[in-house]
């Protein structure tokens, strides 16, 4: 598939959140996430709010689904997301509920294997269950207790490859990851980069990260759309807008 800029809105208010993604849209970004900070403070109004804004742009509700697969991927398609995102850890039945629900509603499903012991088992999982993409994702209270106890955390680039190689579906990298590594990881096969904290939200405050971020947005998308086809094709629903 084409390389993809996405933004993750790791944010807790919504005109922040509809004021950057303004912001990062002119500057080239494709897609936008209603980051779990912002689902978890606004819910489906964010999701609407971002809908009514940019009723044409593709947007990532980042719900972790754990339980209740079906009903909360419902909500956000009602809402206006066209894609969600569910945990590998959760059962079985969960992941497959919520494919289910990406046939009826039209939605792409991307399947998160954070804190999975295998994490190249557990992405070929997620595309054996259903899911359209699986986000390879080292996660942010994991990166901050092995720091906090003097050991080196692993990064996504480690086992990216492998991941790649190990599914039919289009992967994302997350956590941790500099803006120089996200914006190389389609040279592992990874079509789809994806900016939030830290590279473009402060984590700790929830907050648009200070600097010039618009020239750097514009800089890393460019880069980003240059390497042009990446790993296979984009998976099609029928009735995703």
């Amino acid at each position: 598939m084409q390389t993809i800029v996405q933004i993750s809105l790791d944010l807790i208010e919504i005109p922040e959140a509809l004021a950057t993604a303004r912001m990062a849209l002119h500057a080239g970004v494709d897609w936008l996430e209603a980051g779990t900070p912002l689902i978890i403070a606004e819910g489906m109004h964010g999701v609407r709010a971002l809908r009514r804004e940019f009723p044409n742009v593709p947007i990532v509700a980042d719900l972790k689904t754990m339980d209740g697969g079906w009903l909360e991927a419902e909500m956000m398609a009602k809402a206006g997301a066209t894609h969600v995102v569910v945990m590998e850890r959760a059962h079985p039945e969960t992941v497959k509920a919520v494919v289910r629900a990406g046939r009826d509603f039209g939605l792409r499903v991307m399947g998160d294997n954070l804190g999975a012991d295998d994490r190249v088992a557990a992405a070929r999982r997620l595309e054996d269950l259903g899911c359209d993409y699986v986000i390879h994702h080292i996660g942010y209270d994991e990166r901050r207790g092995l720091a906090a106890s003097g050991l080196p955390w692993p990064s996504p680039l480690d086992e990216l490859r492998a991941v790649v190689a190990a599914v039919g579906v289009p992967v994302q990298a997350v956590g941790g990851l500099s803006v120089e590594q996200a914006m190389r990881t389609p040279e592992y096969g990874a079509p789809l980069v994806v900016l939030g904290a830290p590279l473009t939200i402060d984590p700790d405050a929830f907050k648009t990260a200070g600097g010039d971020l618009a020239d750097t947005l514009r800089q890393i998308c460019e880069t980003v759309h240059a390497y042009g086809d990446v790993g296979p094709p984009e998976p099609r629903v029928e009735g995703a807008r």
